[in-house]
Parts: C-alpha cells; sequence; structure tokens
C-alpha cells in the first residue's frame, strides 16, 4: 500500500535523541507533574502529524501491555481512560473488571520510526482502581510512591543501573515454537566480547544500540557475553522508576530489532544447559541533597555504613524476596554454582558467586550491585524489593551474616514456600497481592517437572510468562 499521500510524524534518530533526553532531564529535576502534562498535551495538540499515543502498563509478572490511542480521541478523554482488568492475569476478577488508566506524562518517549512506525509516541499509564486510588497490583504504581515518600519523607532520590543479558537465536518466535522443536539456534557461536562486524549478533546489538541512544538511554557499552549468541547491551543509572520503564523498554526493543532481523530475543534466564545463563545485574545508590550516601572513603570497602546495613537487610531477606527476582521455573537453572551463579548469600567485593558485589567505586559511582536477579523479573518488583528491604528491612542476627554458609533455593517451589511463610513480603504488598503472586508463580510451577533435571524442558519455555500466546496461557 503507497505511503506518498500520508504525512506522519518520522524524526531522525539525532532528533529523537535530543527530545528524549530533554524528557529525561525533566524527569530527573522533579518539574511538576501539572507543568509536564500541560506542555506534553500542548505538544500532541500541536503535532499534526502525530496519529497515536502507545500507552504502555504492566501485569503483576512484569509483562509489558501496550494500547494505542487515537490522538484526537485521547486530547478529549486522557482523563476517563477505562480498560478490562479481568484480561490480565494477576489483575481483577470478572466481576469488577473495569479499571483506569492515567497517563504519566514525564514518562513520554519518541520511539524510532522505522522500528514502531511513523506517527506515534509512547508514553506508561499508571493504573487506577475504581475509587480513584491507585491500583495494589500495579508494582509501578507502588515503586513511585514508595520512591515519592523516600524524598519527601528523608530527601532520598533512588538510583539503579541494570546489566540486563539475553540470547539471539535464530527464527521468529523461536520460544513459542520450542516445545516443537526442543532446541534454540545459535547465531553466533563466539563468546565474550566476540563478534565480526557482519555477524548477525553484532548487526543486532549495533542496531539495537543505535535504538537505545535515540531513546536517550545514554549507552555506555555493549559487547558479546561469555555464552554463544549472547549479549549485554550498557546504558547509565537513573532515577528508580525511570530506571525501570527503561527495562521494559530495551526488552521492547529488543524483541522488535531481533523480529525485523527474523530472529528472536530471549530472557530466558537459562535457555540452554551447559552454558551461562542471563542475569540482570541491578546496581543501586541512594542520593541525598547531591551527596551519594553509599560512599565513605574511610568505610570497608570505601562504602558506607548506611550501604553495608542496606547490604545487610537485603542478606537477611534474601530468601523471602528471591521469587521476586528470581520469578521463573527456568530462573533456578541460572542459580548454578558451576557457572558464576549468584546463588550465595553473604557479600563480596570479588567473589561473583555472591547474591551481593560491592564494586570498586569513588563518591559519584560508589553503589551496591545484586547479582541474583534475573532478566524476566518484573523491573518495578525488583526495584522495589530491593529498595525498600534495603531501607526498611530487618537485620538478622546471624554470626557473621555478610559471609555466612547460606544459599538461595534451587528451585521454584522452595523459592514460593520462603515468599509465603515471610512476614516481609506481606509488608511489603499486603495479603491480597502477595496471595495473587503466589498463585501465578504456583500455577507455572505446576505445569513444569518438580526436578529440574539436566536438559531445559518444553513446559519451562512453553509456559513462560514473557511467552505471549494467548492459547497457551489459556490452559492453566
Amino acid at each position: 500500500m503507497s505511503t506518498e499521500l500520508r504525512d506522519f510524524l518520522a524524526l531522525s534518530y539525532g532528533e529523537l535523541e535530543d527530545l528524549n533526553l530533554n524528557a529525561k532531564e525533566q524527569r530527573l529535576s522533579r518539574v511538576p507533574a501539572d507543568q509536564i502534562q500541560e506542555e506534553r498535551l500542548k505538544y500532541l495538540t500541536d503535532e499534526k502529524r502525530i496519529k497515536a499515543i502507545t500507552l504502555m502498563f504492566s501485569d503483576l509478572e512484569g509483562r509489558l501491555h501496550m494500547l494505542d490511542y487515537d490522538k484526537k480521541f485521547l486530547l478529549k478523554s486522557w482523563d476517563n481512560l477505562t480498560f478490562d482488568g479481568s484480561s490480565i492475569r494477576g489483575f481483577t476478577a470478572q466481576r469488577e473488571s473495569d479499571l483506569r488508566l492515567g497517563i504519566d506524562w514525564a514518562s513520554m518517549v519518541w520511539g524510532p520510526a522505522d522500528v514502531f512506525g511513523p506517527g506515534k509516541v509512547m508514553v506508561f499509564g499508571e493504573v487506577i482502581d475504581k475509587d480513584g486510588s491507585p491500583y495494589a497490583a500495579d508494582i509501578r504504581g507502588v515503586l513511585k510512591q514508595f520512591a515519592n515518600n523516600q524524598y519527601d519523607k528523608s530527601g532520598f532520590t533512588l538510583n539503579a543501573a541494570n546489566e540486563i543479558e539475553g540470547f539471539l537465536f535464530a527464527g521468529v518466535d523461536a520460544e513459542r515454537h520450542y516445545h516443537e522443536t526442543g532446541k534454540f539456534e545459535y547465531v553466533n557461536k563466539g563468546g565474550y566480547y566476540h563478534s565480526l562486524p557482519g555477524d548477525p549478533l553484532r548487526q543486532f546489538i549495533d542496531t539495537t544500540a543505535e535504538v537505545q541512544r535515540a531513546m536517550g538511554f545514554k549507552n555506555e557499552k555493549d559487547h558479546p557475553e561469555v555464552a554463544p549468541s549472547q549479549f549485554e547491551i550498557n546504558y547509565s543509572y537513573g532515577e528508580v522508576v525511570a530506571a525501570a520503564d527503561q527495562i521494559q523498554l530495551y526488552k521492547l526493543i529488543c524483541r522488535q530489532v531481533a523480529h525485523k532481523l527474523g530472529c528472536t530475543a530471549s530472557f530466558l534466564p537459562k535457555p540452554v544447559v551447559g552454558v551461562n545463563g542471563s542475569g540482570m545485574h541491578t546496581n543501586v545508590s541512594v542520593m541525598k541533597n547531591g551527596k551519594n550516601m553509599m560512599w565513605d572513603p574511610k568505610g570497608e570497602e570505601k562504602l558506607s555504613k548506611f550501604g553495608w546495613q542496606f547490604i545487610d537487610r537485603i542478606l537477611t531477606h534474601g530468601n523471602d524476596i528471591c521469587i521476586l527476582l528470581n520469578p521463573s521455573v527456568n530462573a533456578y537453572r541460572r542459580l548454578d554454582p558451576h557457572f558464576e551463579a549468584p546463588n550465595q548469600i553473604k557479600a563480596s567485593p570479588v567473589d561473583r558467586g555472591s547474591m551481593i558485589r560491592v564494586p570498586i567505586g569513588n563518591e559519584r559511582s560508589s553503589r551496591v550491585e545484586v547479582r541474583s536477579v534475573a532478566p524476566d523479573a518484573n523491573p518495578y518488583m525488583v526495584m522495589y524489593s530491593v529498595f525498600r528491604t534495603g531501607i526498611e528491612g530487618d537485620t538478622a542476627k546471624i554470626k557473621n551474616l555478610r559471609q555466612a554458609e547460606r544459599y538461595l533455593p534451587d528451585n521454584i517451589y522452595d523459592a514460593l514456600a520462603n515468599f509465603r511463610n515471610a512476614p516481609w513480603t506481606t509488608t511489603l504488598f499486603g495479603e491480597d497481592v502477595k496471595g495473587r503472586y503466589s498463585e501465578l508463580k504456583q500455577a507455572s510451577a505446576d505445569r513444569c517437572a518438580r526436578l529440574l533435571g539436566s536438559i531445559v524442558k518444553a513446559p519451562e519455555v512453553q509456559f513462560h510468562h514473557e511467552v505471549y500466546n494467548q492459547y497457551l496461557w489459556n490452559q492453566f
């Protein structure tokens, strides 16, 4: 179909980067929400080449959902956008299905037309209950409220940066067809930092990095990871809600670019036995009045007392929150000590088998790295559980807590039992949301063999929460 008569917005990558960096700076500077709302509504009204706004939100497991609203409709109805919550796993029951979507105007993102289509902008939504209050199962909203409360109460700005690994496999929908093929096909058999300029993995990494740069990610470095066909594309830290949004965008970009190349970007934690799995190392810090609260040049490993207390609380609750950081059956294949897996509930500056690492840092970069996070975890749940636990959690009276011989669960059933039995997780989410999440994880676990064994079973992939296949999920 000819497109020569259409005049939809399609900006250069340089123009996109300027727009996105400006929006990111407004967010970081905490420009008042009503001012940003006014600016964005005026922009949408004046920019005639925009046809639709893609509104994004995440369900309880972190699956990203998107609705396209016609621009003219949205400009008239932006304060009354309803949707059927009963169709979203982990949201409302059918008898109470009506929910609303608010718009977080500060999160607006401009995407490249050659990747996401011309004439669109993207923005994250906030799920609102029938009574007008934030919806308890919208963990993005829970995280945002917690972060705002920390800033108002203590002057804390919560920052995070994530190192998200994934695999690039040959063929479109490789995960969906795994139950038919029983294997994934590498596109590259190199290793750490090794790829040739023309091979599919390098083409994928280069293209994805270009898209990220245009969308204001502030890239740092990218490279093939240690396993064949594995990648990591790093970008700079951000305020905690923006950082979690970027994880969702990162995975969306990777999947979109891979699809255009006839491949699949997979964020299964351990899609192939015998090689390293994929992680999402989560680097966190807390700022107050421009000062990094993690830094102390005289502290142990140059980490402050605040930083070590933050670590001790996470170590105390490591088993309680494990299933929030490692939410799938497949994730427990990754927690294998033979592949540098961080399954030991301890902290170390050098031991990569530790749940928490204390990286070399300075006044600006000092941070805590939580390593036992899977790339398929709900990013909002990861950020919320890590920061709230680190700031408000308990500290166990365990001798030599930071180096004690304690280990994370090696299967989802034990992780689920720990989560259910922990009073702390009730404090985090309340009984209702905790129960809903438990039921979803139980359903996933019951679909798969209890003992993982030495091969990746088809149901681990077939019923994985990131496989978008309505038919398969209706089998529950």
